[in-house]
């Protein structure tokens, strides 16, 4: 009887093996449909691999692959724009590649006459090829950082301390972006930098003093020039329009002879020709008509002759005639 309990025992089966195996099954189903769908989010695309080696590049969205990481997808956000900080660090930022293991180093730099100089800046870009991103480049992050840091360097190494300081900010921005730009398209490294952007610039701190003081002789004397330029361009319109006028008046005054000069003329030619024609008519003429026009101003007056004596007690005078002298 033991014998043939024994080999019972062993024989019986039981429902835990079948029920183990639909465990199995399931798990499997469950862990199939659980990895054959993704999810992108909105500014970014999804870079598909199958066994590791790159597939599609995929919009924002619900998709599907293949399961049990036969397919994998990695996410890049390339609708967003990123941003790197150099020689300072912004707290709370998101983007882990966004600051530097050595801002210090970062922004001490030398310029082109030999003095040296703290400069801050950031550069912002997005990522506009995420295959060439991904695979490309070892690590395109760090390597962006590296390329951004040599073209500062290089741009500020051809300017002086003043330039650098004061009034060469904004062609120091232009020439790092387009130097920057080429390196990245160079290095293929699937970004595109849209903007550099200087911030603090400084000089050491043992002689932070005296450029904050050639700073303010400078800031001085473009306010001086700013207003010597105001006074011209408010005196300089007067005097113009002054010289306008009186140019206009002597033109004026100038056609007004010649056009009474030429009067004259005419008027001399047209006595002329008369005379021409009868000299003693006309020399008769001129004369009467002279004497009719002074002869009227003189007032009264008496014509006597020199050797005429005792003229007072014959000559009738009269308090008119006195008046009208």
């Amino acid at each position: 009887m033991e014998i043939v309990r024994t080999l019972e025992v062993n024989n019986y089966k039981g429902p835990s093996f079948a029920a183990a195996g639909l465990a199995v099954a399931g798990l499997l189903v469950f862990i199939a449909v659980w990895t054959s769908y993704y999810t992108v989010p909105a500014e970014s695309e999804g870079v598909v691999l199958r066994f590791g080696r790159y597939l599609a590049t995929v919009p924002s969205g619900l998709h599907f692959k293949w399961p049990f990481g036969i397919d994998s997808v990695a996410i890049v956000p390339t609708q967003r724009q990123l941003k790197m900080e150099f020689g300072f660090n912004t707290q709370g930022y998101s983007n882990p590649d966004q600051v530097g293991g050595s801002p210090e180093r970062e922004k001490a730099m030398v310029t082109g006459d030999l003095n040296a100089a703290l400069v801050e800046w950031v550069v912002q870009y997005r990522i506009r090829e995420p295959n060439k991103y991904l695979f490309d480049v070892r690590n395109p992050a760090q390597s962006l950082r590296d390329l951004s840091e040599a073209a500062m360097r290089e741009v500020i190494g051809d300017r002086t301390v003043d330039e650098v300081i004061t009034i060469g900010r904004q062609d120091i921005e232009i020439a790092a972006l387009a130097r920057l730009q080429k390196l990245v398209e160079m290095y293929q490294l699937g970004i595109g930098v849209d903007q550099v952007q200087l911030k603090n610039v400084n000089p050491p701190q043992a002689v932070q003093a005296s450029f904050n003081e050639v700073n303010k002789a400078q800031q001085d004397r473009e306010n001086m020039i700013n207003v010597a330029n105001g006074e011209y361009n408010k005196s300089v319109p007067r005097a113009r329009g002054e010289a306008e006028s009186a140019i206009r008046g002597a033109e004026g005054y100038r056609f007004k002879r010649i056009n009474e000069a030429e009067g004259d003329i005419a008027s001399f030619n047209a006595v002329l020709q008369q005379y021409v024609k009868a000299p003693e008519v006309t020399r008769t003429r001129l004369y009467l008509e002279t004497m009719a026009e002074v002869l009227p101003q003189a007032g009264k007056k008496v014509i006597i002759d020199d050797n005429l004596r005792q003229l007072l007690p014959v000559l009738p005078l009269s308090s008119n005639f006195g008046e009208g002298k």
